[in-house]
């Protein structure tokens, strides 16, 4: 009996321990969810408030852009209007340029190297120096003009790869295009006018010559085209080619080393012809190391060379030269291009003294002059930039006698 009290006693207490340890059980797994509400509901309030703060922003934002839009419009249009305004006073500027241009340093022809075509020799008596002399000034004066500034530029067009050269027939209305730095073959026009109307070089005749030409560096002079040849590793090769005939008439040699050009800008010019009223000459470099630009006067029946100078003009930054009456203007860009100028002249008759020299600016237009050839009939340079066609009108004045 005893035993049994005891057992039922202790089951008692077990049963009442039990009770106590679940429900201390509940208790705390009821606390825990409590807390996982309270931070569910926290983490609910945090994500709401961000929620609102992200529309804030966004909404701010959307604001700020639609500000920095209306400022960027405002400032296109004052950058809009600085640039006409850039241009308008660059327009002013070269006009004040060829109005009044500034002075520039002018080489005389005491530099030659081979002289002696004019020399009088002591022995001759006075008639025959008189008549000596009479002569001499009879060739010089036969063309005593120097450029005084740039009256007018026309764009005409675009045709062609940055680089080549076009020109005009002296002696007639005919065009001729050289597109690239080499090649076999010219376009022929029969005016500039069909040159300017004509979709590219459509419609032109096309002359394939006998062999290729490097360099924008030919000339037409007298129904002659003049142009330079040059294979790998040989010297500069001066061709004539007969335009009516279709055929190669002369050929010469030249001194030029193969790597050295005339102008540092324009590398792919080996050597540079250009015709003038008094004849046919050739600009060019004796060697890469040789910091000047060379002038040779060729006789344009034989392609023999008469005379040269040295122009005392530097290689450095020289993009094209170009002949007016016997007068060598060399032009001058950076190789990040800027505005093209004259500022080196030399003049083979010793005419032009340095206070008349003009300092010439071209108007500034695409990029650097790729070849400028002058038209003595037209007084009229025709200029190839970047891809461009472009005519400058040139104005002239006498040079002065000294």
């Amino acid at each position: 009996m005893k035993l049994v009290l005891v057992l039922l006693v202790s089951t008692a207490w077990t049963f009442t321990g039990a009770q106590y340890y679940y429900q201390g059980l509940m208790d705390y797994l009821e606390n825990r969810l409590l807390a996982i509400e309270d931070r569910m509901q926290l983490w609910h309030d945090q994500s709401h408030r961000y929620h609102t703060e992200l529309l804030d922003f966004k909404k701010l934002t959307v604001e700020a852009m639609e500000g920095i839009k209306n400022e960027h419009g405002l400032l296109f249009k004052d950058l809009e209007g600085a640039a006409l305004r850039v241009d308008r006073v660059e327009r002013e500027m070269d006009y004040v340029e060829t109005q009044t241009s500034p002075r520039a340093c002018a080489n005389k022809a005491d530099k030659v190297v081979e002289q002696g075509a004019w020399g009088l020799q002591e022995s001759r008596g006075e008639e025959e120096e008189e008549e000596d002399w009479e002569e001499l000034y009879s060739r010089v004066s036969d063309c005593v003009e120097i450029i005084s500034g740039i009256r007018s530029v026309k764009i005409l067009k675009r045709v062609g790869s940055p680089k080549g050269m076009w020109t005009r027939d002296p002696r007639s209305s005919k065009v001729y295009v050289f597109n690239g730095t080499s090649g076999d073959d010219v376009y022929q026009f029969d005016s500039v006018r069909d040159f300017s109307r004509s979709p590219g070089v459509t419609g032109s005749r096309r002359l394939v010559l006998p062999s290729d030409w490097i360099g924008p560096g030919s000339a037409v002079y007298n129904g002659y085209l003049y142009y330079i040849q040059q294979e790998a590793d040989t010297d500069v090769q001066v061709v004539k080619y007969d335009m009516l005939s279709g055929s190669m008439t002369d050929i010469a040699m030249f001194p030029v080393e193969s790597q050295a050009a005339v102008y540092s800008l324009n590398p792919e010019t080996a050597a540079d012809l250009a015709a003038d009223d008094e004849g046919l000459w050739l600009l060019y470099a004796t060697s890469d190391s040789e910091p000047n630009i060379y002038l040779a006067k060729m006789d344009p029946a034989t392609l023999d060379i008469e005379q040269i100078w040295d122009t005392r003009c530097p290689r450095e930054n020289a993009e094209a030269a170009f002949i007016v009456c016997g007068t060598v203007y060399v032009v001058y860009n950076t190789r990040l291009a800027s505005r093209s100028r004259v500022q080196c002249i030399f003049d083979v008759n010793d005419m032009v003294i340095s206070e008349e020299a003009p300092l010439l600016y071209f108007p500034r237009r695409y990029g650097s002059h790729a070849s400028l050839k002058y038209n003595p009939e037209e007084r009229q340079l025709y200029g190839w930039d970047d891809g461009y066609q472009i005519i400058y009108r040139l104005t002239m004045k006498r040079k002065l006698l000294v």
